[in-house]
């Protein structure tokens, strides 16, 4: 999207767009499919079924249909950051002077407002740097 489809406002200027990345995104499917399997196996086991090898396949199988079935539109989505604001993939705005604090939660960047709205900006490939992109343009701001 350029900066003209974002209809910045006079003196307004893009800094950083964040999208999500699909290596990032492809690890934190893999790890919940893992994580999954453990804990399903585990129950499995604890109640006493004789095939606890079947939670391993549900949950592998379970992860992926639901990863390949969302992939395309969680990667679709785009934030652009200007000097002024965060501007989110349905058009949503946040101003930086809105913004009480940013978090690291995994692989995503969550935006908590001084009202208490949270947004999720989910699989960046270093959370960290999308936080600290955001957190130098509110000192700025």
């Amino acid at each position: 999207m350029s900066e003209q489809a974002l209809d910045l406002e006079p003196g307004e200027a893009l800094i950083e767009s964040f999208s999500g990345n699909l290596p990032t995104y492809v690890k934190e499917h893999v790890m919940l499919a893992a994580l999954g399997a453990v804990v399903i196996s585990g129950g499995l086991m604890a109640m006493g079924n004789p095939y606890p090898w079947t939670g391993v396949v549900g949950s592998v199988a379970a992860i992926a249909v639901r990863g390949l079935y969302v992939a395309k539109e969680q990667l679709g989505f785009t934030w652009h950051l200007t000097n002024r604001r965060l501007i989110g993939p349905d058009g949503r705005t946040i101003l930086l002077s809105s913004v009480d604090k940013v978090n690291v939660i995994f692989t995503a960047a969550q935006v908590v407002t001084h009202s208490g709205d949270k947004y999720m900006l989910k699989y960046q490939a270093d959370a960290k740097a999308t936080q600290t992109s955001i957190d130098r343009a509110r000192g700025a701001a």
